[in-house]
């Protein structure tokens, strides 16, 4: 045999080819070392010895397809056996973002991956990886595929600018957009320079995303709500924007009363949670009527929040009313809109919950026990609740906070919350005055918590311009904390700022997003589009 024969049709012969794919060579002397390695049977690519039989199938070429979305692709593939399957892809053949796998039949056969997070205006190399079980890979040729183009007047204009000799947290924006022009795009993803990665268009009199979170299984989640207005609807979608299932607030009003419970749902928004047994927690706004409040002679209808815990068939399992545990009376903020819940955080050690009421300006912990708790209030964090702060004054409390999530590993005993301490109503100097719109004030804050002794502190603040609602404040796995901004006073709380800084005690600006004449919900920050996938 010489070894610069190629075969008839100009390519190296494919048990030669298969080993520099996964090799990563480039020249017959690098293959030669290898060639005892393969006739041992230990390199398994198309071929092998008996425990890799079912390698020894040529794998057929992929195909990559268009999809309703001009940014995603569809690949198919067949596999000869059990197999998962990954595509990488890139601006060229060096394949530098990933999906995650997808699972084959069991002895085998078609496979669909939808490939996102690409630019738009570009062509892509990609390439689908073949993982069989007793970890031999087979590998397509290359494909190539062409995104389409987004018409700009859609794409909310952004500027973007990194510090010198930064290095931001690598990732993915994912948007839940709020107003703007018309017609632009509120549920999208961009990169960290600004270029719109992913998008899902819809028709926007369902209202805005609020929220949309990256599920477990790939698909994406949100709640689309009309603003102050009966409404809301669940809908899981695939990348590409087909619609896999959804229910209306209707519908959820129908099996609440169906199974008993008298809850008068005016609408589902702001948060939910999947939980890892396949139950959907969700918010949901209701309303009941009473009769001469203090100071609010006659009848007057109060809107207040209920959390519904939908088994993996979307029945009611469990039911909590802030109507059954809080105090209607007692209203810092604003009446009739009374409680304003706009965040749930589940806590995986002892199954209970976490409830942002942004009008209390508390979070509460709540008994939920993995849906077998008694639903009792077990702590107020915040102004006049349950805790001592033990550093600074009551303006050192947050106030109208809103997406308070758990800093860290453990979510019990002593913990860190951080959260966007949005500030309306803060008392202001000695006379503890609330504050105004020209004295107000909002702080991305994480706060140590200590469960058991009832003290908080303010473990690190950055001070922002007044931002009265929307807001994230989130630790990114390299310590730098991510932050929202959803309506900067500073930019005619018409548009929005999103940060990365560094969590020191004088933070300084790593990264910094400005999304013109758009409001931003929640923005967070995300490993990828892929569930764990770190581009």
């Amino acid at each position: 045999m010489t070894m610069g024969r190629r075969n008839g049709d100009g390519q190296l012969p494919r048990i030669y080819r298969c080993i520099f794919l996964r090799r990563g060579l480039n020249t017959w002397a690098g293959l030669l070392g290898l060639l005892i390695s393969y006739t041992l049977g230990t390199v398994g690519c198309g071929a092998g010895t008996d425990s890799r039989e079912a390698n020894k199938q040529q794998l057929a070429q992929g195909e990559v397809t268009t999809t309703a979305n001009p940014l995603v692709a569809q690949y198919a593939i067949t596999t000869p056996a059990q197999a998962t399957v990954t595509v990488g892809f890139g601006l060229d053949l060096g394949y530098e973002q990933v999906t995650s796998p997808v699972a084959s039949p069991a002895a085998g056969g078609p496979v669909t991956v939808l490939v996102a997070g690409m630019k738009q205006n570009s062509l892509y190399h990609m390439r689908a990886v073949v993982t069989y079980s007793d970890g031999s890979q087979q590998f397509d040729s290359d494909h190539t595929f062409q995104t389409g183009t987004i018409p700009p007047q859609r794409i909310p204009a952004m500027k973007v600018t990194t510090a010198s000799g930064s290095m931001p947290a690598p990732g993915v924006e994912l948007m839940s957009l709020t107003i703007g022009n018309a017609n632009q795009l509120l549920a999208l993803a961009t990169d960290p320079s600004g270029n719109v990665i992913w998008y899902y268009d819809y028709d926007s009199t369902l209202g805005i995303p609020q929220p949309i979170k990256l599920l477990p299984n790939g698909h994406m989640l949100m709640v689309l709500y009309q603003v102050f207005s009966p409404g809301g609807t669940v809908r899981e979608i695939d990348l590409a924007g087909n619609i896999i299932r959804q229910f209306t607030y209707q519908d959820l009003a129908q099996k609440l009363q169906a199974a008993g419970h008298n809850i008068q749902v005016f609408s589902i928004d702001h948060d939910f949670v999947l939980l890892p047994n396949g139950h959907l927690l969700l918010i949901v706004s209701d309303t009941r009527v009473f009769t001469d409040l203090p100071g609010y002679p006659g009848q007057t209808t109060v809107l207040g929040n209920a959390i519904v815990d939908l088994d993996p068939n979307l029945n009611p399992s469990w039911v909590w009313d802030a109507f059954d545990h809080l105090d209607v009376n007692r209203h810092p903020l604003s009446l009739p809109d009374w409680t304003h819940a706009n965040a749930l955080v589940y806590s995986q050690d002892d199954g209970n919950l976490l409830f942002s009421v942004r009008n209390q300006s508390w979070v509460l912990k709540l008994d939920y026990q993995n849906g077998n708790g008694a639903g009792d209030v077990i702590w107020k964090l915040g102004y006049q609740g349950d805790f001592t702060l033990t550093t600074g004054s009551t303006a050192d409390w947050f106030f109208a906070q809103h997406d308070p999530n758990i800093a860290t590993p453990n979510t019990t005993g002593k913990i860190q919350l951080a959260m966007f301490d949005n500030g309306n109503g803060r008392p202001i100097g000695t006379g503890g005055t609330p504050c105004t719109v020209m004295n107000c004030y909002s702080t991305a804050a994480i706060f140590q918590v200590d469960e058991t002794a009832r003290t908080a502190s303010r473990w690190w603040s950055f001070t922002t311009p007044y931002s009265y609602w929307g807001g994230v404040t989130r630790v990114l796995p390299n310590s730098d904390v991510f932050v929202d901004e959803t309506t900067p006073f500073d930019l005619n709380l018409t548009s929005a700022r999103l940060l990365e800084v560094t969590q020191s005690p004088n933070p300084t600006i790593v990264w910094q997003m400005e999304i013109d004449n758009q409001n931003s919900y929640r923005t967070i920050h995300i490993p990828s589009l892929y569930p764990g996938v770190q581009w």
